[in-house]
């Protein structure tokens, strides 16, 4: 069977290559997801084994603490692991991906394999000259809310449009579209997961991935101006949180973030007063700034120094 047409059957193996805090995240969402009743759909196959590749015993310790008797955990080998997986995920530093990809066995063990990639700044290109053409390589961004699985993922597949970085033709590599619902299934785990190409992941790396660090420091914000004006601090924090919250859920059900503020600025009230001072203070393009420095920062992640 040709390498494009590599289909996942029901009960496959789930591999994570390098299982730091993403790939816990995932394993979690994942097991929780299969321990309901209606965890799953029933055209969508499944991980039926787990796998978890560690460097250090701290590390298989804390997996084996965590999941028991769950999820299998390979300390150093690696090669072995992968090789009984059907699907890899890998989830190290972009820095380390050579030299995990390029370890002895790897890329044989990885030969008819689905691998996923979620590391940030690291084209699909960049993966699939170190693993060889006979591995399916796609991208996913997800981002930290992930833990508690309100994350956000972005799937790529490689595209004509995909960053040329090197001479491998990625169109005979396309995957087939009976995986996305695999892979979606995987990332609608852990929250919300979407498709798009490989050339917006960068910017995506820096609105959802930095995002909820920005988030913050806009809810810091807004609770230190509640402590100010003589809240409890326990109370403003829980009463910017879940505002933030609550109108971002609002957005999602499909309310514009226009409409919203609108609603809530009636003439001479408070609202539009706290408005005016906020675009003073030039915060439109100060966020929008912000997305666009981490997005330059992203791209370059994956390259070489």
């Amino acid at each position: 069977m040709p390498i494009q047409e590599l289909a996942i059957k029901n009960n496959y193996t789930l591999c994570m290559l390098a299982c730091g805090t993403m790939g816990s995240a995932v394993l979690s969402g994942v097991l929780d997801s299969l321990s309901s009743a209606a965890s799953t759909a029933a055209d969508v196959p499944v991980p039926a084994k787990f796998i978890a590749c560690v460097k250090r015993q701290e590390s298989a310790d804390r997996i084996t603490a965590t999941y028991g008797g769950k999820v299998e955990v390979a300390l150093h080998a690696h090669a072995k692991a992968v090789a009984e997986s059907d699907v890899v995920i890998l989830g190290c530093k972009p820095q380390l991906a050579e030299e995990i990809l390029s370890s002895k066995g790897m890329e044989e063990a990885l030969r008819g394999k689905l691998l996923i990639s979620v590391l940030a700044g690291t084209t699909i290109k960049q993966i699939q000259d170190i693993v060889g053409n006979d591995t399916i390589v796609v991208r996913a961004m997800p981002n930290t809310p992930c833990k508690i699985r309100q994350g956000m993922t972005v799937i790529s597949f490689p595209t004509p449009s995909s960053p040329s970085s090197s001479s491998v033709d990625l169109l005979k590599l396309t995957p087939s579209p009976s995986l996305k619902p695999t892979i979606q299934w995987i990332f609608s785990q852990i929250g919300r997961a979407v498709f798009l190409e490989e050339k917006h992941l960068d910017a995506c790396t820096a609105l959802s991935g930095s995002g909820p660090a920005f988030a913050c420091v806009m809810l810091e914000a807004m609770t230190d101006g509640g402590v100010m004006m003589g809240l409890p601090f326990a109370v403003a924090q829980e009463l910017a949180a879940q505002t933030m919250q609550g109108a971002a859920r609002m957005v999602l059900d499909g309310n514009h973030p226009a409409q919203i503020r609108n609603s809530v600025s009636t003439p001479g009230g408070c609202t539009i007063g706290g408005l005016l001072v906020m675009e003073d203070g030039k915060i439109r393009s100060t966020i929008a700034r912000s997305i666009q420095e981490a997005t330059n920062i992203a791209s370059s992640l994956g390259k070489k120094k």
